[in-house]
Parts: C-alpha cells; sequence; structure tokens
C-alpha cells in the first residue's frame, strides 16, 4: 500500500525533543518494510512562535508563509535524521521532486512547499500526485470533533465522516500562517475530489499510525 502521513508540527514539534522525533522515526520505519512512505511534517510550535514575531514585525503573509515553510523542512531534516539510511537524504522542494524520490525505495520527508498552502494542503496534494491509498493526519487530539475539545466541554468526537461533511466543518475554520486546525480548507478539497480516505489520529503516541493502518477502530475515518 503506498501511504502519505501528515505529521502534525504540534504531535511532532510542541517543543523541541530528540525523543518525539526518535518514537516516528521507530513506527515509519516499521511501516516502511511493507508498505511506501511518504510523510509531510509540519512546522509545529517553533513555527508558531517565528511567525508571530513576524507578525509584529509587518511581515507580510506571503513571508509568514515561507517563514512556516523554512520551519517545517527544519522538522522534515530533523526527522530525516532520526532515520539512519532508510530515508531520502533531502527534503523534496515540491511534488514531483517527490515522487522521483519516491522511486529511491527511501522513505520521502518533506515540509512546506509554497505560500498559500499549509502542510495539510500539501500533504493532500501529495497523496493525489502519487496516487495514494491512504493519508494520515496526525494531530494533538484523537480525531475530529465537532468543535476544538481544548476549550469547547460540549465538543463531539465524530468517529466517521464524509469529505463532504469535513469540507463543511472546516469551512468555518480560518486558515493562517501557523494557525493549528484539524485540517485546512483546500486539504479538505483535495480530499474529496481525490477520495483518498483518510485516517486523523493522536499524534502524541506514534503507534496509533500502525493502528489505523492495520484498520483499527481508532480516530476519525473520512472516507
Amino acid at each position: 500500500m503506498r501511504i502519505v502521513i501528515k505529521v502534525g508540527g504540534s504531535a511532532i514539534a510542541p517543543s523541541l525533543e530528540a525523543r518525539r522525533f526518535r518514537g516516528y522515526a521507530e513506527v515509519i520505519k516499521s511501516l516502511a518494510k511493507d508498505h511506501t512512505v511518504l510523510v509531510v511534517v509540519g512546522g509545529g510550535t517553533p513555527a508558531r512562535e517565528y511567525i508571530n514575531v513576524s507578525k509584529e514585525l509587518k511581515a507580510s503573509n506571503a513571508l509568514r508563509d515561507l517563514i512556516g515553510i523554512g520551519v517545517s523542512r527544519l522538522n522534515a531534516r530533523l526527522l530525516i535524521s532520526a532515520m539512519d539510511d532508510a530515508a531520502y537524504p533531502e527534503p523534496p522542494h515540491d511534488y514531483q521532486e517527490a515522487n522521483l524520490a519516491m522511486y529511491s525505495g527511501k522513505i520521502v520527508i518533506m515540509g512546506g512547499v509554497q505560500p498559500g498552502q499549509t502542510t495539510d494542503a500539501v500533504a493532500a496534494i501529495l497523496a493525489e500526485y502519487v496516487h495514494a491509498d491512504l493519508l494520515i493526519r496526525t494531530t494533538s487530539v484523537d480525531g475530529v470533533y465537532t468543535a476544538d475539545p481544548r476549550v469547547d466541554k460540549d465538543a463531539r468526537k465524530i468517529d466517521r465522516m464524509t469529505p463532504q461533511e469535513l469540507l463543511e466543518l472546516v469551512t468555518k475554520m480560518e486558515m493562517t500562517a501557523g494557525a493549528n486546525n484539524i485540517f485546512d480548507m483546500l486539504g479538505a478539497q483535495i480530499i474529496k475530489r481525490s477520495r483518498i480516505p483518510m485516517i486523523v489520529v493522536n499524534g502524541h503516541e506514534p503507534k496509533n499510525i500502525i493502528d489505523a493502518v492495520n484498520g483499527k477502530p481508532i480516530g476519525t475515518l473520512i472516507k
């Protein structure tokens, strides 16, 4: 199976700790024994900190996006470093480069690509580009909720939803550099048109990725 994993920055880099990258590396290497795996890494807290400072300095939205992309690529390099020789040595700069790198037989790990696209959108477009069978999105909560469960005690977890329902939910959210949403609108649109199944799981425990690939009832299935 060909799998694209979006590793949420809030899951792997709420703070910079080598153990989080090692934990993801072990899980991803295990999956790559039986599957073709490509990974997109978000920027996490470090990206948001840089973006907030750049906002105070009156940087344009495009420049803020580029700063976030730069941090996500640094996170990608850290994850590559944790992979020993199992990963392609450089984070691809675009989808064509990622597609070519995939045929090296190595795990492909990349960050952001261009302003106006969050790493959620990058993961969805990459999944479509390489004809992935499954997209997994790790985040800081255990699935998709009707509202942010960290601030709304009445938020309800959704076990299964359609791409259209996902799109309707994320349309209410604001897409800005460094936003910490469950998914973004462009990514949801790509999921809808490509019809690639997506599973959203809690990324604080990397082994949830293996459970999702193995079909265990975990997180939220969008199909």
